[in-house]
């Protein structure tokens, strides 16, 4: 199949090449902190705090431009054909065992460039800065465990995408945004219960202070909490956290150990409120609507360049793959202003809602300014990143959300 450069490519290249460059170039020059900043951090915190997070910048966006550039060359070269073709050989003109083989090659070709990155910032950085609590063997430990699953559920995944494409010619993409629709409904409501005891332990909680008050501020929210736990996140990080998850009727709220033991009760309150306040304004399942339209546009869009780049009368080919997986990451990563845009909207509702529960602004606030410090959040990011990739407005900026709520 002969690859054709429609005008889909030359915008999606381009305008994620000026988004890693615009990035890389803030990254490194952030500019000025503005005075609203200094009132609650000092000028030692917001440096500790951009040293920190820069470095995990240039990792991200590192790690990005490496793997796209050599998407980019595997793809528009012919290596990725030539490839191809080398493996329906070795696989003795099996259509299925040269798909898998194509997938496994190229994903450990991606593993190996991601490698370097991956280890710097996740085990050697946190290190550096006093985060990390794991050791080297337990940092392995859980790579491989985790690329061990990517790698059996990814493997299904593209057997389950080449069947639907050369069975369903017309519609796979459908079927294929409605599988990916599934999988997040499971990640979302399954995944926590399902797989993350795999990577750690979690009992109920026993302290009847904090059951108390999880039943109380379950009873304004008028949400039935079934379970509370701790995660033993102490294990791996120093870094404080909660989540809720849950189907229907049923649902539980995991906090995190360190979380209980670094900060006062109050805090604790209000990391609990904010997760509650997600439920009840209905952010889970907003998110998940949000989710699963992205996925449709994804895949619809995928169909369409497909159709242009690589023409196919009888089926696809295994070097389809690399094309699909280099669309893909281009896609959601020109995409990331649009989803930090929805999260952020969704976490100044969710501070809002949450000091209304609780009423305890000065909590609320104390909980921003010693998150900040202890996790050396960037407190002063520049605009450009906060509107790129930032989930959560900066500390300040919800410190003044959380007051001027409470003064509505």
């Amino acid at each position: 199949m002969q690859l054709k450069l429609n005008s889909i490519w030359p915008i999606l290249i381009v305008t994620a090449g000026v988004f890693s460059l615009l990035y890389l170039w803030f990254t490194l020059f952030p500019g000025r902190v503005g005075p609203e900043v200094r009132n609650f951090f000092d000028a030692e915190q917001i440096s500790l705090g951009r040293q920190y997070n820069n470095i995990m910048r240039l990792i991200y966006i590192g790690s990005f431009m490496v793997q796209v550039s050599f998407l980019l060359w595997l793809v528009f070269s012919g290596r990725a054909e030539a490839l191809s073709h080398r493996v329906q050989q070795a696989a003795g003109g099996s259509y299925g065992w040269s798909i898998l083989l194509f997938f496994l090659i190229l994903w450990l070709l991606l593993k190996l460039l991601e490698l370097p990155f991956n280890f710097f910032g996740s085990y050697y950085w946190q290190h550096q800065w006093g985060f990390s609590t794991q050791s080297l063997g337990g940092w392995w430990l859980d790579y491989i465990k985790g690329a061990g699953l990517e790698l059996v559920l990814s493997a299904m995944g593209v057997s389950l995408l080449f069947w639907a494409v050369n069975r369903l010619p017309g519609i796979w993409w459908l079927a294929c945004a409605g599988f990916i629709s599934a999988w997040l409904v499971f990640q979302t409501f399954f995944w926590p219960v399902v797989v993350s005891p795999l990577f750690n332990r979690f009992t109920p909680v026993e302290d009847p202070a904090v059951i108390n008050m999880i039943q109380n501020l379950s009873a304004k929210t008028g949400l039935p909490v079934d379970q509370a736990y701790v995660m033993d996140a102490s294990r791996r990080t120093t870094k404080a956290n909660a989540y809720f998850t849950g189907l229907g009727q049923t649902k539980r709220i995991v906090l995190y150990d360190t979380l209980l033991t670094n900060y006062s009760a109050d805090e604790v309150e209000a990391v609990v409120a904010h997760e509650m306040a997600h439920w009840r304004q209905g952010h889970i399942v907003r998110g998940l609507a949000l989710g699963i339209l992205g996925s449709f546009v994804l895949w619809g869009a995928l169909f369409v360049v497909l159709r242009t780049t690589l023409p196919f009368s009888v089926r696809l080919q295994p070097h389809a793959w690399a094309v699909i997986l280099l669309f893909t990451m281009l896609a959601c990563f020109v995409a990331s202003p649009l989803q930090s845009y929805f999260s952020r909207s969704m976490e100044v509702e969710a501070d809002r809602t949450a000091v209304m529960l609780t009423g305890n602004v000065p909590a609320a606030v104390q909980l921003q300014v010693n998150l900040a410090a202890k996790n050396l959040s960037d407190v002063a990011p520049a605009p450009y990143i906060q509107w790129f990739s930032y989930s959560h407005p900066p500390a300040p900026k919800r410190v003044e959300i959380m007051e001027k709520a409470i003064e509505q």
